[in-house]
């Protein structure tokens, strides 16, 4: 379900939106997105999807250096479109180093320090528009350094880095089936075979 709103909004009206947003109950396992301001509702993922976040964070854990913390589900607070909005997403994997100890005592709904924050990762949906567009940019303008994009539709893994206020500057793509170098601080080589 998308509710869409084609006008600009007046700054009442995205407090309105927000405040409409905020009130949702959602059932169980969908999931609720504020973005570019449409309420982006999202039915739970498929098996595979579910596979893929596993065998990402398998690997982070297996074959880094680091010790990192991931959660899934938690909700982030991002730069909307540049029209003074802010957009409300919940990405599949929030990926901290883990002696920083970010996700304690988090609220809800908070808003990323991209010194704390490694990277984000994104498994498309039935509606992937979101993740290659509004919150690839949204990331980027939050400074999040790293952001990971499983594309299902396109077969292929996308690392973008190098975050500066409008985009990010670099971008690295393998179909699936081939590895993908993660940078600092991952340092691994990302294998993507179980995708294909």
């Amino acid at each position: 379900m998308t509710v869409m709103v084609h006008d600009p909004l007046s700054h009442e009206d995205t407090d309105v939106l927000l405040e409409g947003f905020l009130a949702l109950e959602t059932p169980e396992g969908f999931r609720a997105e504020l973005i570019d301001g449409e309420i982006v509702v999202t039915p739970p993922p498929l098996g595979d999807h579910e596979d893929w976040i596993a065998e990402i964070s398998l690997q982070i854990v297996r074959d880094s250096p680091r010790r990192f913390h991931w959660a899934g589900q938690k909700g982030l607070i991002i730069p909307g479109d540049g029209e003074g909005r802010e957009n409300r997403v919940i990405p599949d994997m929030i990926i901290a180093p883990a002696e920083l100890r970010f996700f304690r005592g988090t609220p809800e709904w908070l808003r990323p320090d991209p010194d704390r924050v490694a990277m984000v990762v994104e498994v498309t949906s039935s509606r992937p528009g979101p993740d290659r567009g509004s919150k690839r940019y949204g990331y980027a303008r939050a400074g999040i350094p790293l952001y990971l994009l499983v594309d299902r539709g396109e077969e292929t893994v996308t690392l973008f880095s190098g975050p500066d206020e409008t985009a990010y500057r670099h971008t690295d793509q393998v179909p699936f089936g081939k590895a993908l170098p993660l940078p600092e601080p991952f340092e691994i080589e990302l294998d993507t075979s179980g995708f294909a």
